[in-house]
C-alpha cells in the first residue's frame, strides 16, 4: 500500500519494504497537528484535502481494503517488539485487526483531520465510542457533569448503566448556566464534563470555549458529542479535549451503516488501545474494514452535503415561522443561541441540518408527520438523522423515550416536539410545497 505524505511531497512505492525497526526518527502518523496550518483551523474541508493520501496496492486512486484479521512479520523479534509497544501502526506494523487495521486507520486519520485532533479511532457504533471513552477517562467512584439534554441512549448510560455497573455517578446541569456548571464540578472527583455541541433534540448550542475554560481550570476533561454538527462546529479547535461522533448519521449520510468515532490526542487513543488497560482494545467495538472503506469514500463530499442540509433547514425554518408555526432552529435570528453559534461555527457551513417544530401535543405531532409522509410525501417517519431524505420523529416518544416525564421536562422536550432531519432530495421548492400542503391542513 503506497502513501503520499503531505507537506513532504514524498510518495513511497507500493513495493517499498517496511521501515527498519531500528530507525526511531519516523514521523508519527497520528500527529495531524504537525500538518495543520492556519487555513485548516478555519475550514475542516481544507484539513481533509491536506491530509494523508492512501493509494491502492497497485497504484489505484482508491486505497486497498485490508481484510486480514492478523498480520505477519519477517523476524520473530519484531513480534516481540510489537507486543512490547516499541513498534506500531505509526510505522506500518500491525498485530491484529481488533487492535489496528490499515483500512480503519485511514478512515480514522480522515476523521481526525476533519475535527482538528491529533488522532481518532473509528468504532462499530456511536454508543460504543461514547461508552469506551467515558470508561477510559472515568474510574469507579468518580464523577461526571453532563448536560440534561442528551440523546436518550447517552442519558440512559449515564443515569442507569454506569452507576449500577461501575459506581460512576453523573450530575446533570444546565450547561447554559455557566455558574451552575462551575459549582457542579468537584475538584479531584469530577473527571469529565460531557455535552453535545448542538443538543438532541432541543437544538441548544453549547458555549464550548467557555465550558472548556471552566473545566480545564479544575482539571476536568471536556468530551463533546458533535454528531449534529460535523463540519459546522469543530469542538477541539474551540477547546474541547475529546470529540465523539455517531458516524451513522451525517458522516455516513446513507442510512445504511452503524459506526462511531473517538477523536482526541494521540496519547488518549493509544491509552484506549493499550493491551492491558485500553477500553477499546479490551471491550472490542471493532469497525468492519469494508465499512471503513465505504465511509472513507463518503467523507470527501461531506462538506457539500452539510451545506445543502443546512441551507434547506434554514429556508424551511424561516418559511415555517412565517406560517405561524413554533419553530426551533439556531439559524433563526430569534433563537437564543443564534449569535453564539454564529461566533463558534465554521464559516459557510450554515447552522445545522436539524430543526424542530413544537406542535403542542403528541397527537398533533403525529398527525403532522402522518400527513407529511403518507399524504404529501415530504419525508419519512423514522429515527436517526443525516439521511438524504427528510426524517421525522416525535422525540419524547422515540429517541428521548429513555428519559422519564420529569427528565424530559428538565431537558426542555415538550410532548409535541417533532425533530426533523432535513434532507436534500428533490428541489427545495418541490419539498416546500409538500410541507406547506400538509401543514395547512392543521392550521
Amino acid at each position: 500500500m503506497a502513501e503520499a505524505v503531505p507537506n513532504k511531497n514524498v510518495i513511497s512505492s507500493s513495493s517499498k519494504k517496511r521501515p527498519n525497526p531500528d530507525v526511531t526518527n519516523q514521523e508519527d502518523d497520528f500527529n495531524c497537528k504537525k500538518q495543520i496550518t492556519k487555513p485548516a483551523l478555519e475550514d475542516p474541508a481544507w484539513a481533509l484535502a491536506n491530509g494523508r493520501r492512501i493509494f491502492g496496492e497497485h497504484g489505484g486512486v482508491n486505497m486497498s481494503i485490508e481484510t486480514s484479521a492478523t498480520f505477519t512479520v519477517m523476524e520473530p523479534e519484531t513480534l516481540t517488539r510489537m507486543f512490547a509497544g516499541e513498534l506500531g501502526p505509526d510505522r506500518d506494523f500491525f498485530i491484529y485487526s481488533r487492535h489496528f487495521n490499515p483500512t480503519v486507520l485511514n478512515l480514522s486519520r480522515q476523521i481526525a483531520a476533519m475535527e482538528g485532533t491529533e488522532a481518532a479511532y473509528c468504532t462499530s457504533s456511536g454508543m460504543s465510542a461514547i461508552s469506551s471513552v467515558l470508561l477510559q477517562l472515568v474510574s469507579s467512584g468518580d464523577h461526571i457533569v453532563a448536560s440534561p439534554t442528551l440523546y436518550g441512549g447517552t442519558h440512559a448510560l449515564l443515569t442507569h448503566f454506569l452507576p449500577r455497573k461501575s459506581n460512576i455517578k453523573t450530575s446533570f446541569v444546565n450547561i447554559q448556566d455557566l455558574k451552575k456548571v462551575k459549582e457542579a464540578i468537584v475538584e479531584g472527583h469530577t473527571k469529565v464534563l460531557f455535552f453535545e455541541s448542538i443538543s438532541n433534540p432541543t437544538l441548544t448550542v453549547a458555549n464550548i470555549p467557555e465550558l472548556s475554560r471552566i473545566a480545564h481550570e479544575k482539571g476536568v476533561t471536556v468530551v463533546v458529542d458533535n454528531t449534529f454538527a460535523p463540519m459546522v462546529i469543530s469542538p477541539a479547535r474551540l477547546g474541547a479535549d475529546v470529540v465523539v461522533h455517531s458516524i451513522t448519521k451525517y458522516i455516513s449520510g446513507g442510512g445504511d451503516i452503524i459506526a462511531g468515532a473517538v477523536c482526541g490526542s494521540a496519547s488518549l487513543v493509544n491509552s484506549m488501545m493499550d493491551l492491558h488497560q485500553g477500553s477499546l482494545m479490551l471491550l472490542g467495538p471493532t469497525m468492519n474494514v469494508k465499512v471503513a472503506f465505504d465511509l472513507s469514500q463518503r467523507i470527501p463530499h461531506l462538506g457539500l452535503r452539510m451545506k445543502e442540509h443546512c441551507h434547506r433547514a434554514l429556508v424551511y425554518a424561516q418559511r415555517m415561522k412565517n406560517m405561524g408555526l413554533k419553530v426551533i432552529y439556531p439559524g433563526l435570528d430569534d433563537h437564543p443561541d443564534h449569535h453564539l453559534l454564529k461566533s463558534i461555527s465554521n464559516k459557510d457551513y450554515g447552522y445545522g441540518g436539524m430543526l424542530c417544530l413544537d406542535m403542542g401535543t403528541q397527537a398533533r405531532a403525529n398527525k403532522l408527520m402522518d400527513l407529511l409522509q403518507n399524504d404529501t410525501k415530504f419525508g419519512l417517519m423514522a429515527v436517526s438523522l443525516g439521511y438524504y431524505e427528510t426524517l421525522m420523529s416525535c422525540s419524547g416518544s422515540s429517541t428521548s423515550s429513555e428519559l422519564n416525564e420529569m427528565e424530559q421536562a428538565l431537558a426542555g422536550i415538550s410532548p409535541g416536539l417533532v425533530r426533523m432531519s432535513t434532507g436534500y432530495t428533490g428541489t427545495l421548492e418541490q419539498r416546500w410545497s409538500q410541507f406547506q400542503k400538509a401543514a395547512l391542513k392543521l392550521l
